[in-house]
């Protein structure tokens, strides 16, 4: 997909915002904070999300994943996901919230980010009700779900100012937080999230 409004040199802009960790190389990427920043940083982890799920072999997709054995991940999601199409449709699921819920407050419909009767303590067993209802949906359809949402978020995130998605008390609706800060959530964070379980999966693989 080709973001219009960028109008530098994605390699040199991409590059400017890396922050070097140690002299082996060891990089990790900066939060957005602006417009620009936001959605490339989204694309660059899309891509690189595509990128590990097309290397995969076909023992690591056909072999479910299993984190039991660390006793370091002991969040629900290390438990909940077994495969490329759970990861997949729990991305898709979290931009339709994103969706939903910037295009219900700006027709006056006001609603919160998440759905109804969930809260931030509770979101967990959302995310349980975004698994199952999806446990029948082929990998193939996945794949349509998730590109598409993908696109529909970066098109709605080109709509607004970086005024407006980075700076606080812009849209009553949003809270205390900022309009951009859920959109990094839902794109360059969150496909960070997938890629990390992603990559703890091939390396179980491997023992």
């Amino acid at each position: 997909m080709k973001i219009s409004n960028i109008k530098y040199d994605f390699t040199m802009s991409y590059i400017c915002v890396i922050i070097n960790l140690s002299n082996k190389g060891d990089l990790i990427m900066a939060r957005a904070t602006t417009k620009t920043d936001m959605l490339i940083f989204a694309m660059k982890n899309y891509e690189t999300l595509h990128t590990i799920i097309g290397e995969m072999t076909e023992l690591e997709l056909a072999t479910s994943f299993s984190f039991t054995h660390d006793i370091k991940k002991k969040e629900a999601h290390w438990g909940r996901d077994k495969n490329i199409r759970d990861i997949l449709i729990h991305l898709y699921e979290w931009h339709q919230l994103l969706l939903n819920w910037i295009n219900s407050n700006q027709k006056g419909d006001c609603r919160q980010f998440l759905q109804e009767p969930y809260n931030w303590k509770t979101y967990g067993e959302m995310n349980v009700g975004f698994w199952e209802k999806h446990q029948n949906t082929s990998l193939e359809k996945v794949y349509v779900l998730f590109e598409k949402s993908h696109n529909d978020v970066m098109k709605l995130g080109e709509q607004f100012s970086s005024e407006e998605l980075f700076s606080k008390d812009v849209f009553p609706w949003v809270g205390g937080s900022t309009l951009g800060s859920y959109f990094v959530s839902a794109t360059a964070s969150h496909y960070d999230w997938a890629m990390k379980k992603l990559k703890a999966h091939k390396k179980n693989c491997t023992k």
